[in-house]
């Protein structure tokens, strides 16, 4: 593979000011187990935050729900102050209870306490960029968003957010959130073996929106696939590295977050930026969609 420079691969969404170097970082990984609770080694968690920003890496994605609270203080303490031209985004709509599960928290005061909590836990002023996580919890729900985009339009106009997107919707919650809001991007469950949302993309991308795949190499259960293996062993390449290169092609609007907590791993994710897949991968990596 060629060596591989993130700002030179950017993607600016409309109604926003932001290049966002397409393979950026997801912080999950930083918590504890089941993203509770501290990590095992903090110190190799701030490690390996460091060692993002410099392979290129200029946006990070978070949540203070991650930990709680955990994974945003580990970002303060390795970055902060932020380089200039990091980008941290973060989502609101949820929070953790004491057993661990995921709750759905849009109330309007919840969801300020969150943009405050955002704020405290990673030093700043003002959000970046902040998405709307819609309450469904196996998948986009379709529920309306209109009160809870009201409460984070107010929160942007009182200056504490600079930007809107989404998260864990459908194209009907995007279309009706437009209706309230630009809306600078939408994160959702994607990549090579769950691709419910192509239509979707495709849309996002005539607009000008980027797309931001959550669980882009599978998530708690990581891709597995002979198909995909032999892609990478001919391409000399990891089978990581082939799904993650196989979404940079797939859309010019996609930014890819994968996470890890290893630093020999986040160098095997950036590098992935230098692969470029021909006809014949592409055609046998299409076999593994489940939609």
């Amino acid at each position: 593979m060629h060596t591989y420079c993130p700002a030179r691969d950017q993607f600016t969404p409309a109604h926003c000011d932001i290049a966002f170097n397409r393979i950026g970082y997801g912080a999950m990984q930083l918590a504890g187990p089941h993203v509770w609770g501290p990590p095992k080694d903090r110190a190799a968690a701030v490690a390996v935050l460091r060692d993002a920003i410099e392979l290129g890496i200029n946006h990070i994605d978070t949540s203070d729900f991650y930990g709680p609270h955990i994974t945003n203080q580990i970002i303060r303490e390795a970055l902060h102050p932020y380089r200039d031209g990091l980008t941290i985004v973060t989502k609101i709509g949820f929070v953790r209870g004491a057993d661990q599960s995921w709750l759905p928290a849009a109330s309007p005061q919840q969801l300020r306490d969150a943009v405050h909590d955002n704020l405290r836990n990673l030093s700043l002023d003002v959000l970046d960029v902040v998405n709307l996580r819609a309450p469904g919890v196996a998948g986009p729900d379709g529920s309306s968003l209109a009160e809870p985009l009201a409460t984070l339009v107010q929160l942007q106009r009182e200056g504490l957010v600079r930007h809107i997107g989404l998260s864990n919707v459908d194209a009907g919650q995007v279309a009706e959130a437009q209706r309230l809001s630009p809306i600078v991007c939408v994160q959702n469950h994607y990549n090579l073996a769950h691709r419910a949302d192509d239509a979707l993309i495709d849309t996002l991308a005539a607009q000008g929106i980027a797309y931001v795949p959550f669980f882009p190499l599978g998530g708690f259960s990581p891709l597995q696939s002979d198909t995909l293996n032999q892609v990478a062993a001919a391409m000399q390449a990891t089978p990581m590295q082939v799904a993650l290169a196989w979404l940079l092609q797939r859309a010019p609007n996609m930014l890819v977050i994968p996470g890890t907590s290893s630093m020999a791993h986040l160098r095997e994710n950036v590098a992935a930026g230098a692969l470029r897949l021909d006809a014949q991968a592409l055609a046998a990596l299409r076999s593994l969609a489940t939609k």
